[in-house]
C-alpha cells in the first residue's frame, strides 16, 4: 500500500467473487483483492480452502480513502449485500469458508463493527440474529490470478448472472450516491 492516507478493510461475505464485485464499484475504494484469511495453514490454495478444512474464509482486502468513504459506510454496504444471519452459508455456497466475518485492523474498526451490528439489531434490520464474526485480521493470502476481478471478466457465466448480478442491482438501487461514475 503506497498511499499512507489509504486504510485497509478485510471482509468476508460468502464467495469473494461477489464481495469483490460489489466493493470495486464504490467511490473511495482504490483496490479490492480476493483472497483468504482466518485459517490455520500458511499459503493455502483455493483447492484447499473449498474443502473447509483449513479454517480460512474467502475474503476481500479493500484499500480505501477514508476521506471519500468511511469504514462504517463500507460495513453498511457489506451488511446490505449479503445475508449476515446464516452461519457458514451464502445462498448455495455452504461451509466455514463462506462465513460472514469482519477482520478488523485496529481497535477503532472493531468498535465500529460492533456498533454497526448493535444498530442493525436494534433496528431489527434482519428477521434472524446477525452471526457475523468480528475477528482481528491475521495473514491475508491473495487468491490465484483467475479469481481476481472475476465478475468483470466473466459476466456471462451463470454464477455471475444468477448470484452476483442481483447484488450489483441492489447496490445500484440502495447506494447510487456512493458509486464510482464509471460503473
Amino acid at each position: 500500500m503506497e498511499d499512507k492516507n489509504l486504510k485497509r478493510a478485510t471482509l468476508a461475505g460468502g464467495c469473494f467473487w461477489c464481495t469483490e464485485a460489489v466493493f470495486q464499484r464504490l467511490e473511495g475504494v482504490e483496490k479490492v483483492v480476493s483472497g483468504f484469511t482466518g485459517g490455520s495453514i500458511k499459503n493455502p490454495a483455493y483447492r484447499e480452502i473449498i474443502t473447509g478444512r483449513t479454517g480460512h474464509a474467502e475474503a476481500i482486502e479493500i484499500e480505501f480513502d477514508p476521506t471519500k468513504i468511511k469504514f462504517e459506510e463500507l460495513l453498511v454496504v457489506f451488511f446490505a449485500t449479503h445475508d449476515p444471519t446464516t452461519l457458514n452459508r451464502q445462498q448455495n455456497d455452504v461451509g466455514t469458508q463462506y462465513r460472514s466475518a469482519i477482520f478488523y485492523h485496529d481497535e477503532q474498526q472493531k468498535e465500529t463493527a460492533e456498533e454497526v451490528i448493535r444498530l442493525l439489531e436494534k433496528e431489527e434490520s434482519f428477521q434472524d440474529p446477525i452471526v457475523t464474526e468480528i475477528t482481528e485480521v491475521g495473514p491475508f493470502y491473495i487468491a490465484e490470478t483467475e479469481h481476481q476481478d472475476f465478475y468483470n471478466q466473466h459476466r456471462q457465466q451463470p454464477y455471475c448472472q444468477f448470484i452476483i448480478d442481483p447484488k450489483i442491482t441492489k447496490l445500484k438501487k440502495l447506494f447510487s450516491d456512493k458509486l464510482k461514475q464509471t460503473n
